[in-house]
């Protein structure tokens, strides 16, 4: 499978309408985006600003997903994966996390850091993050709210830069107390 990024373009607007609007998103907070919501979002400029920015994810010339970079202006940017649902379970969020971790080191040389924060429930991103050397540093109880009110656990994971370049991973230390 041939994948390619290709960055977010204002032109690109009623294309994120219907790829955000067009599918549910289960582990998201909103996992059912409206059309005003999207519209809200765009004018927001959380898809291409100084803080943010956006790239398709496309698979043999398809767009399958859409990888969001934010906190930009931050030494620890952290990112949001959708994969639409036919797509997913493909490898398409482990080349995803892959890329995003060259291309933020690579473009932002300040970020000593990546940040990355999943449901507790959604075990093919916390699989993605291990493959891709993030570890796993927190675990967040009823610290992610869900569109019916409820709130449920989210696990928090990150890979520093000095262990991309050495292809480590250095071990959380848990027993600090």
């Amino acid at each position: 499978m041939d994948i390619t990024f290709r960055r977010l373009r204002v032109a690109d607007d009623e294309s994120l309408i219907g790829f955000l609007t067009g599918e549910i998103w289960p582990f998201h907070s909103i996992s059912h985006v409206d059309h005003e919501t999207a519209r809200q979002w765009i004018a927001e400029r959380r898809f291409d600003s100084e803080e943010n920015r956006s790239f398709w994810i496309v698979a043999d010339e398809e767009i399958t997903g859409l990888l969001r970079l934010t906190d930009l202006e931050d030494d620890t940017p952290m990112f949001d994966l959708r994969i639409r649902a036919e797509h997913r379970g493909h490898g398409i969020g482990a080349h995803a996390v892959t890329w995003l971790t060259r291309y933020l080191f690579e473009e932002f040389p300040e970020a000593r850091r990546i940040e990355g924060t999943t449901r507790y429930d959604n075990q093919p991103m916390q699989r993605v993050f291990l493959q891709c050397g993030f570890a796993k540093e927190a675990h967040y109880r009823d610290a992610w709210p869900t569109q019916d009110g409820a709130y449920l656990d989210a696990v928090g994971y990150a890979i520093l830069r000095r262990d991309w370049q050495a292809g480590s991973v250095t071990p959380v230390r848990w027993n600090s107390e």
